[in-house]
C-alpha cells in the first residue's frame, strides 16, 4: 500500500433519539441558521417539526431552501449561497440524504468566495473556506454525511461532477436509523445499491498489501449481501435500518481506502447518464457496475477471482479463475435483480439514441478515465452498448 494521512473531522451521533444533541452541538455557532431540505419528506414523517422545535428552543433565526432536487442542481445551491451572503448566515443544517448534503457542501463552500460555485465543481477554482455545517441523515446511500464529497448537476450544460475539498466535511452528522423507515421500497433498493458501488470502486485497484482494507471492503459488501433482503421485507426494521445505514457511512468515510486509490469509472459513467436523463444514481449503477466489471476483466483476473470467491462465495473446483471470476459478476447482477434494482437502460427508456452524447460527457473533464483500467470514449461507448 501507498503511504497515507488520514483525518476525518466528523462527528457522528448514530442512533436512535440522537436527535436530542442537536442544540448541544449548535451552541458552537451563532444563531442565523440556513436550514436546507428536499422534497417534503421530513415535512410528512414529523421530522421538520422535530428540527424546528428545537432551533426555537436554540433561539436561532432560521431561514430555509427547501426543494433539492435528487440530483442536486448548481441553480439550487447558488439560491443557498445567495441566501447566505445576504442574511451573513452562521450555520447551515442539511435535512435529508446524499442529495441535500451534497447541496450543502456547495452552498458551504459558495457562501465564502466570490467565485462561482460551478468554477470549484469543475475544479477551475479552488475552494478557500466554507461555513460551518451539520447534517441530519434520512436516507441510506451516499456516505456524503462523513466525507468530503459532492456530486452537483448543471442542468443547463447538461453536466454532473464529483467535487471535494478539505472544506467540505460536515461538523457534525447525526443518524438515527427511524428517520429511514418511510424511504420508499425502490430508493432503499436504490441506496443498497449505491452503498456496495463504493465499496467496489473501493475495491478494484492494483495496490498490493492491502490484506486488512480488502477484508473490511468484503465485510460492507457481504453485511450488505445478508441484511437487503431481509430489510425489504420489514422496512420498519430498526436492527436492518441501522445495519445498512452504517454500511452506507463506512463505504465511504475514507477508512476503508487507507493506502490506495480506488477506480470510480462506474460513477464517471453513470453521472454522464443522469446529466443527460436524470435518472436515479443508484438506478444507473446497478446497470453498469456488472457491465464495467466484464469489459475490464482481463486488467486484473485475480481481483475479479477474489470478489467472486470471498463475497458470492462461488465455488473454485474444476474451474479456470477467468471462469470464477465471470460466475462472481453473474451473482452480482442476479443479487441486484432479486432485491428488484434495474438491469438495462431500457428500463429508464434509454435507447441507443442517447449513446453518443452520454460517451461526450465522460470524457469532459479528462481523455481518460477510472484508475483500475484507464477508459476512453471508446470503452464509454461499449460499456453503454452492453448495458443496453
Amino acid at each position: 500500500m501507498n503511504n497515507f494521512t488520514f483525518h476525518n473531522p466528523t462527528k457522528l451521533l448514530f442512533g436512535k433519539g440522537m436527535i436530542s444533541h442537536l442544540e448541544e452541538e449548535l451552541k458552537a455557532f451563532n444563531k442565523k441558521i440556513l436550514l436546507v431540505y428536499g422534497g417534503g419528506s421530513i415535512k410528512r414523517n414529523g421530522l421538520y417539526d422535530q428540527v424546528i422545535e428545537i432551533l426555537t428552543d436554540h433561539n436561532a433565526e432560521v431561514f430555509e431552501l427547501p426543494g433539492v432536487e435528487p440530483n442536486p442542481r448548481v441553480s439550487t445551491a447558488r439560491e443557498g449561497i445567495e441566501i447566505c451572503k445576504k442574511e451573513k448566515i452562521d450555520f447551515i443544517l442539511a435535512v435529508g440524504g446524499g442529495s441535500t448534503i451534497d447541496c450543502v457542501k456547495a452552498i458551504a463552500v459558495g457562501a465564502k468566495t466570490d467565485d462561482d460555485i460551478w468554477d470549484i465543481v469543475t475544479k477551475r477554482k479552488p475552494a478557500k473556506d466554507a461555513l460551518p455545517f451539520g447534517t441530519i441523515l434520512t436516507l441510506a446511500a451516499t456516505g456524503s454525511e462523513m466525507n468530503a464529497g459532492s456530486v452537483i448537476t448543471n442542468w443547463e450544460t447538461k453536466e454532473k461532477h464529483g467535487w471535494g475539498s478539505p472544506y467540505s466535511y460536515p461538523t457534525f452528522s447525526i443518524l438515527d436509523p427511524v428517520y429511514t423507515y418511510t424511504v420508499p421500497r425502490d430508493q432503499t433498493v436504490y441506496g443498497i445499491v449505491d452503498i456496495m458501488s463504493h465499496a467496489f470502486e473501493h475495491y478494484f485497484h492494483h495496490k498490493e498489501n492491502t490484506l486488512l482494507q480488502d477484508r473490511m471492503v468484503e465485510g460492507i459488501l457481504r453485511t450488505v449481501i445478508d441484511t437487503a433482503p431481509k430489510l425489504l421485507e420489514d422496512l420498519e426494521n430498526y436492527q436492518h435500518r441501522a445495519t445498512i445505514l452504517y454500511c452506507g457511512t463506512m463505504a465511504l468515510n475514507g477508512m476503508v481506502n487507507m493506502g490506495y486509490q480506488g477506480d470510480w469509472a462506474t460513477h464517471n459513467l453513470e453521472h454522464a447518464i443522469s446529466a443527460v436523463h436524470d435518472i436515479p444514481h443508484g438506478g444507473g449503477l446497478a446497470i453498469l457496475f456488472p457491465n464495467w466489471m466484464t469489459h475490464t476483466l482481463d486488467a486484473n483476473v485475480a481481483r475479479f477471482k477474489q470478489m467472486a470467491v470471498r463475497v458470492f462465495d462461488i465455488d473454485e473446483i474444476g474451474k479456470s479463475d477467468r471462469e470464477i471470476a465471470l460466475e462472481g459478476i453473474q451473482a452480482l447482477r442476479q443479487f441486484w435483480n432479486s432485491i428488484g434494482a434495474p438491469s438495462t437502460l431500457a428500463d429508464y427508456e434509454i435507447s441507443e439514441d442517447s449513446i453518443e452524447e452520454m460517451a461526450d460527457k465522460t470524457v469532459i473533464a479528462n481523455s481518460e478515465y477510472g484508475n483500475f483500467k484507464k477508459l476512453n470514449r471508446n470503452d464509454s461507448v461499449a460499456i453503454f452498448k452492453e448495458s443496453l
